[in-house]
């Protein structure tokens, strides 16, 4: 299972190391700002409904930040625009820490969102140009499990500050530590160099990614129903996620146990990305990301509408972090190898951020449904409906597996095959 990553050159492990450590900033810069919301909430007096705008504007602004820097990494290279976006949303994390009202918050964390969208889409397309094909499941399979280490470090963090500062400048300081891991990768990142794919194809000059690209016939298809299948695995997880803390309160579970599920929910998550990498490359893209939904649907339905007690509650937490989370480890080779590398960037931004753009209104979703129904009932709808349309999505798609990147051309009205015959496998002659 980690042969992989032993079989791996300088180059790669340099990338590897630095798309992961990335994108676990990212996670962490996004997750840190839910567990300061009960404390603005306090401080500045906000209700719920204002504190959502802020929580949601880095969210929105992401999606359009992801299609920016798609293009901008298809026209002037990978490296470039993921250092940039590092600087980009540590800059203004650490001015959102200086916000003296609620609208300089949500300025500061719309403008920081524009720095968030782009650093996925980019570092998956760098780790998935660099890494031998064989493996390419598995090695951007690791680069997501940077979400959980985001995710867990976020709690760490945010639960020794607060509980260490008084409350008017505990969420100030969660905010101006960001720096530190920031400059962490910045300094990985210092010897980081673009695809040999991408300088070829940046070389033949044979098209130059623009905001009209997605929307060409020949790649309108795949972009739109790749949107969708994202759209149902982040609604899905934004369901749960973001009503967990509610519906343990409604149940009368402690607070406690909050940070103990969230944490054992990270460490399901964590060997989720492990094993459903790991099958990415054994049975192909679609059949596991098929297998890894529908478990997503059961046990994310489970853990809303059965009577659980806080153990079980718990326990169960580790299902739905190794479902619903670990089925994004195919995202990363799956959308990579759906593009062109002249446009990947480019149609991989619009996809997965205008998919996790819309997917994040089932937060909302939720919210107005558990008026006329209950909390857990209403997380369970969402959840199956959101399961449903990647599912749907997914028989649409093409299976990707064993696809050379820079031999994937464009054949027909929004279908990606190979050009050559000859790649579309990997044998064990590639070292």
């Amino acid at each position: 299972m980690f042969d992989w990553y032993r079989l791996s050159d300088r180059k790669q492990k340099r990338t590897f190391w630095a798309c992961y450590s990335g994108w676990a900033l990212d996670t962490y810069d996004v997750q840190i700002f839910s567990f300061l919301l009960p404390t603005l909430i306090a401080v500045w007096g906000l209700t719920k409904a204002e504190a959502g705008m802020i929580g949601t504007a880095a969210l929105f602004s992401s999606a359009l930040g992801g299609w920016i820097a798609g293009i901008l990494s298809d026209r002037f290279g990978r490296v470039r625009v993921l250092m940039f976006t590092i600087v980009w949303f540590t800059a203004f994390g650490m001015l959102a820490g200086f916000a003296q009202n609620a609208e300089q918050l949500l300025i500061a964390r719309a403008l920081q969102g524009l720095g968030f969208g782009g650093e996925w889409a980019v570092g998956a397309a760098l780790m998935a140009e660099v890494i031998n094909p064989a493996h390419r499941g598995k090695a951007l399979g690791y680069v997501q499990s940077g979400f959980a280490s985001g995710w867990a470090l976020a709690v760490i963090v945010a639960t020794l500050i607060i509980s260490q500062f008084p409350p008017e400048l505990a969420w100030r300081i969660v905010f101006w530590v960001g720096v530190i891991p920031a400059m962490c990768v910045l300094f990985l990142r210092r010897y980081l160099s673009d695809s040999d794919a991408f300088i070829n194809a940046a070389s033949e000059a044979r098209e130059k990614a623009s905001f009209t690209t997605v929307f060409k016939p020949r790649y309108l298809r795949t972009s739109v129903i790749s949107s969708l299948m994202v759209l149902g695995l982040q609604g899905g997880a934004y369901a749960v996620v973001i009503w967990v803390p509610s519906l343990m309160a409604e149940r009368g579970i402690a607070s406690g146990s909050l940070i103990t599920s969230i944490l054992v929910m990270a460490a399901g998550s964590m060997c989720g990305y492990i094993l459903t990498s790991d099958l990415a490359d054994r049975w192909g893209r679609r059949p596991t990301l098929i297998l890894m939904s529908i478990g997503s649907w059961v046990v994310t339905v489970s853990y809303a509408l059965l009577p659980l007690n806080a153990l079980l509650m718990t326990a169960l937490s580790f299902l739905v972090g190794f479902f619903m989370l670990g089925v994004f480890a195919v995202m990363g080779p799956f959308l990579s190898e759906l593009f062109p590398t002249e446009v990947r960037t480019t149609c991989m931004g619009f996809a997965y951020n205008l998919g996790k753009t819309l997917g994040a209104l089932a937060v909302t979703g939720v919210g107005i449904l558990s008026v006329h129904v209950s909390l857990a009932v209403a997380i369970g709808l969402f959840c199956l409906a959101a399961y449903a349309i990647t599912l749907g999505a997914l028989l649409l798609l093409p299976e990707t597996r064993g696809k050379r990147l820079e031999d994937i051309e464009v054949a027909g009205e929004g279908s990606q095959e190979l050009a050559q015959t000859t790649a579309t496998t990997v044998s064990s002659r590639h070292p």
